[in-house]
């Protein structure tokens, strides 16, 4: 076989393989509690009801991979969700200001990176993509709205935007500086909007209705140091809180850092999710909950209990947006009232199965390989 011919076949089989690799990563089932978990970050016996669903993420920064194992609960009017992920390290450094030896403080940051290319001084974070009314995201995910590549000369991954106007998925994002000592999850949206520097840096990635923000950048008018500080600064913690915040006063000795984020909670419709994730033993674990409707129009509503709901999720080790992903979607199905009597904390997903778009792509792709190969 020429070299071109065994180029197109090796094309072949890994876009073949990409191909079958996706559709259903597996089934999260939640099942009915008479109480709800209290969100802290450590599991109680009441999770020990609920069926473990593991979901293998790749493609990252730094680790790169990682095992997340989630379960669900839920009661008359909200689901929770526990979830855990391995990370060998508990990266909350993000981008603080550090005083020199000349007096002057510098924001620490990776220099020239692009825009959403910080993987040194950031944090870890956990996203999930629920789908609301993108038809491609029931068989792909989160590839439906993943652009890898677009605007690489001022971009460093890509954008994330719904293929078609009208059409709209919701982001749970924790972000573990600037969420999570308020004890939230980020609650925002998705839809068809293009990358635009001025307009829409982010695409179309949005956050829900709040104001104000539940952070904010540390920086005086300047732009050349802090604009507050706190008793418990220098850094650790990596952030202040808002009502404790005071003016900076530079008072610091060289090498101090100070935090570069303003956190407090969010408001308005951003306040949908609360979350709490726990740092030890080389592992985050993190309990998340919210009402089953909210009547947001940026919020997938778990109003039927016999639907199910198409998810994806995503881990950021100390990475701005390169993150680790599902190559699949993983669907929440809601059951009964759970028995009184514990359940195995561990399952092996179900089966993968083939959409039948793809078992129409490899058939179509092994009638070509034979071809190429009777033809040598």
């Amino acid at each position: 076989m020429g070299k071109v011919k065994k180029s197109i076949v090796l094309g072949l089989v890994i876009w073949l393989s990409f191909g079958i690799g996706l559709g259903s990563a597996g089934t999260l089932t939640s099942v009915k509690v008479a109480a709800a978990p209290v969100i802290d970050g450590t599991p109680e016996a009441i999770w020990d009801q609920a069926t473990a669903m593991t979901v293998n993420v790749a493609g990252g920064a730094n680790t790169g991979a990682h095992t997340v194992t989630l379960k669900s609960v839920y009661t008359d009017d909200s689901v929770y969700f526990l979830a855990s992920w391995n990370d060998p390290t508990e990266s909350l450094r993000r981008m603080p200001w550090q005083k020199q030896a000349d007096g002057t403080w510098k924001q620490l940051k990776t220099p020239n990176a692009k825009e959403g290319g910080e993987n040194t001084f950031y944090e870890d974070k956990f996203a999930q993509i629920w789908n609301i009314n993108i038809p491609t995201f029931e068989a792909s995910g989160c590839f439906a709205t993943c652009h890898v590549g677009e605007n690489s000369d001022v971009k460093d991954f890509g954008n994330k935007y719904a293929p078609n106007p009208g059409e709209m998925a919701d982001i749970w994002h924790a972000k573990l500086v600037r969420t999570n000592p308020s004890g939230y999850v980020d609650d925002q949206y998705l839809d068809s909007t293009r990358y635009n520097k001025t307009t829409a840096a982010d695409a179309g990635r949005h956050s829900d209705p709040g104001t104000p923000g539940p952070y904010s950048d540390n920086i005086n008018a300047a732009k050349t140091a802090p604009n507050y500080t706190s008793a418990d600064q220098p850094a650790p913690p990596y952030w202040i809180v808002d009502s404790e915040k005071q003016p900076f006063k530079d008072t610091y000795k060289t090498n101090d850092e100070i935090a570069g984020i303003i956190v407090r909670p969010p408001t308005g419709d951003r306040a949908d999710i609360k979350g709490k994730a726990v740092y030890a033993d080389g592992k985050w674990t993190m309990e998340y909950g919210r009402k089953l409707t909210t009547g947001s129009q940026y919020d997938v509503q778990f109003s039927d209990m016999k639907k199910e709901y198409s998810f994806g999720t995503a881990i950021f080790d100390n990475a701005q947006v390169r993150h680790s992903y599902e190559t699949g979607v993983s669907k929440l199905v809601f059951a009964a009232l759970a028995t009184p009597t514990p359940v195995p904390t561990t399952a092996t997903p179900a089966p993968t199965p083939k959409t039948p778009a793809f078992e129409i792509i490899f058939a179509v792709g092994a009638l070509l390989v034979a071809v190429l190969v009777r033809r040598r």
